[in-house]
């Protein structure tokens, strides 16, 4: 598929994705913009100022790419670089908010939406920040925005790069727009080895094996320890069921309503952690349909009654908290075809890990970690539930896991580092 065709194509498509974006906007908190003019590179003269232009500009699309950038943003600030930081979804430009506040309030780091991937869109928002260069996190690799690009002279360079199989094969429908597009990247910095080769099959040049940026994310000190502080108040076993997406929170909600009614003797607290926000409502009314009691995270840091099972972990920016209450954590997103969610950060915390089979989108990191004895995958939600209720009652076992984590999260870090050594010819030295 030519560029072309892909722009006439979503041209057409553009009003049933802004429909389904619309739904998705109704179940979440956050503004949206849909049609906003800014999400078609239209800005007030107003908006303009002495430091609009010449920014390293990072897009980091939604919550997870938004995290995973943080240690590159927060090395770029310490360095005194102007940041622009761009999202697609109000939850990743709400967590860019909670990240860096102070650089925010002095000017220092600018958000702002990226405009949707169409030519006239993409060329009013490069002309209007003229950015120094642009930093495209993961995966988000849009062939008319890298097209104008280069047309303006923006070098556009992709870091802690990842692509799956599932993700080759589902991008085949545009491969002639895509393969011209990654091509056209000045740098491509990919998580491992196979990765890279993924890359250089649609089409990157020479793309650098230098490790996952979420190695790096510093988990807060201080939500590690009131997390820890709690569950001793607790004075009863925790599970996190962590990240969880489309289809596992019910999974888990009848699993849970079967382990309570199956029980004797005290029953774990289960903390029950949606992805998203816009599935807080849905997991709690699913809790509700299974008779399972729960009380909200968001009403506060009380101590659940002894007979109320769950905790709904409604809220955003504290899983330093949940992962330092849990003695286990099972990481959703592979309990269905998702892919995956990122448990890296629960490692990093300490906190035995299960997770499902459908991992492909943290294959190498799934491996790696299973290998180490971190983490455990198993076939399918029932095994993790009872995996976790295993561990619950072999603290060895646990405190083997626990090191583990912590010494295979410790010797992947540095990822930060290694990249900005090969940015520098675009950031500065």
């Amino acid at each position: 598929m030519t560029r072309f065709l892909y722009t006439v194509l979503l041209r057409l498509f553009a009003p049933i994705l802004w429909l389904w974006i619309h739904g998705r906007a109704g179940k979440s908190s956050g503004e949206w913009d849909i049609l906003g003019p800014a999400r078609f590179g239209r800005y007030a003269d107003s908006e303009a100022g002495p430091r609009t232009k010449g920014r390293i500009w990072i897009h980091a699309v939604s919550l997870g790419e938004t995290r995973a950038a943080q240690p590159l943003i927060r090395a770029l600030l310490d360095e005194g670089r102007q940041v622009l930081l761009t999202h697609t979804t109000p939850t990743g430009r709400a967590e860019g908010g909670r990240l860096f506040p102070d650089a925010i309030a002095n000017g220092q780091l600018r958000q702002a939406w990226l405009p949707y991937d169409f030519p006239g869109s993409v060329r009013r928002f490069l002309r209007f920040f003229a950015p120094r260069c642009g930093i495209l996190i993961e995966r988000e690799v849009w062939p008319n925005l890298i097209k104008e690009a280069g047309r303006q002279g923006v070098s556009m360079l992709l870091v802690s790069a990842r692509l799956s199989e599932r993700s080759v094969r589902r991008s085949r429908w545009a491969r002639g727009a895509l393969r011209r597009a990654y091509a056209a990247l000045d740098l491509v910095l990919a998580q491992t080895k196979a990765d890279a080769e993924r890359l250089r099959q649609v089409g990157a040049y020479c793309p650098h094996v230098v490790g996952n940026l979420k190695f790096d994310v510093a988990l807060s000190a201080d939500q590690l320890e009131e997390g820890r502080a709690w569950r001793r108040t607790v004075g009863r076993a925790i599970v996190a069921i962590a990240s969880t997406r489309e289809g596992e929170d019910e999974i888990f909600a009848t699993l849970i309503r079967n382990a309570i009614n199956g029980r004797k003797g005290a029953a774990p607290l289960y903390m029950l952690i949606p992805r998203h926000p816009q599935r807080f409502a849905e997991a709690a009314a699913l809790l509700e349909k299974n008779n399972v009691r729960f009380v909200r995270r968001s009403g506060g840091t009380q101590v659940p009654p002894a007979d109320v099972p769950v905790l709904l972990g409604d809220t955003l920016g504290e899983m330093a908290f949940y992962y330092g209450a849990a003695d286990v954590a099972i990481v959703g997103g592979g309990f269905e075809p998702l892919g995956g969610q990122n448990f890296i950060e629960a490692c990093a915390a300490g906190t035995p890990v299960v997770v499902g089979p459908h991992m492909h989108n943290f294959a190498q990191a799934t491996e790696d970690a299973t290998a180490a004895g971190a983490a455990l995958q198993v076939p399918d939600a029932s095994e993790a539930m009872r995996i976790a209720s295993t561990l619950l009652h072999d603290e060895p076992r646990r405190m083997a896991m626990r090191d583990a984590a912590l010494g295979w999260t410790a010797s992947h870090t540095g990822a930060t580092g290694r990249m900005l050594q090969l940015l520098r010819p675009w950031v500065g030295a």
